[in-house]
């Protein structure tokens, strides 16, 4: 018979039953890894599936946290090394022949504006997930326990997604970043802390030093302003589902229309640069 309470049932932060809850620190940082690649991943999973997945890494960020301590949470170093370190690693950038055929042959501005779609659509179910994830925690006052752990994990859902996006369109303005997987990882990760497009003719940084001090504060000021932007998720009934939706649609909008800009600056070796339309002219035409 099983130990575990109805409120533990009810609990995204509780393990499942058979888990080990004595798993050393890499093992659950690990496991968040891997639940937000899932999430991250443009593979058209339902919104019950995310919606499971978004309350298992719900549990697992927990679990982490607890297991880092008060002093490493202290700051966002304990956010900024997880992502860092076992994100950032572990999402999937596909190259431009495969994103073309994933998208049966879409090329150029057509392709990019699916990468875009679908990546604005991931942003916004994801917030939409986690606010009616928030909106069931206020009916039962015990699980607002939960809530941070909640934030945080819709926070690097969006953010992977994202990075994801931005190396997927270098893919397809032909200018990727330089040097192994890992490097050009750590180069998006970067560029998405800038909201900026990463220099071709850069040379490939080492991911030391990718990711060193300045970085780091870059990305943790980057993910705790994203966080802010979550808090506002935590509203009674539907109220977080539709403000997480909304704001998660318009910032992933944003980053892209940025970061397409500075593409669109740059040589496209692969592209017909007389189709390059601006964005924010073609934007206009479908609103007429």
């Amino acid at each position: 018979m099983s130990d575990k309470t109805e409120h533990d049932r009810d609990d995204p932060d509780a393990p499942d039953p058979g888990e080990n809850q004595n798993l050393p620190e890499r093992s659950h940082d690990a496991e968040v890894g891997e639940l937000v690649t899932l999430l991250a991943a443009d593979d058209g999973t339902d919104k019950q599936g995310r919606a499971k997945l978004l309350r298992r890494l719900t549990g697992a960020v927990a679990r982490s946290a607890r297991t880092a301590g008060v002093r490493s949470m202290a700051g966002g170093r304990w956010l900024t090394d997880l992502f860092s370190e076992e994100i950032a690693p572990r999402i999937a950038v596909r190259d431009r022949e495969t994103l073309i055929r994933h998208h049966k042959g879409l090329q150029g501005e057509d392709l990019a504006d699916a990468l875009e779609r679908n990546a604005v659509n991931g942003t916004t179910a994801v917030g939409a997930a986690g606010g009616a994830l928030a909106a069931v925690q206020f009916t039962a006052p015990p699980l607002l326990l939960t809530a941070p752990a909640q934030i945080v994990a819709e926070t690097i859902v969006v953010a992977a997604i994202e990075i994801k996006l931005i190396g997927e369109l270098h893919e397809v303005y032909g200018t990727p970043a330089q040097g192994s997987a890992l490097q050009r990882n750590s180069g998006y990760l970067v560029a998405w802390t800038k909201r900026r497009g990463v220099d071709p003719t850069q040379a490939a940084e080492s991911v030391t030093v990718a990711l060193g001090a300045a970085a780091k504060t870059a990305l943790r000021n980057r993910l705790m302003k994203l966080m802010g932007r979550h808090l506002s998720t935590l509203g009674p009934y539907l109220t977080g589902a539709v403000a997480g939706g909304s704001l998660n649609r318009a910032g992933t909008r944003a980053m892209a229309g940025a970061v397409r800009s500075d593409l669109r600056s740059l040589t496209l070796p692969t592209m017909d640069k007389s189709a390059v339309v601006p964005l924010d002219s073609r934007r206009a035409v479908e609103r007429d």
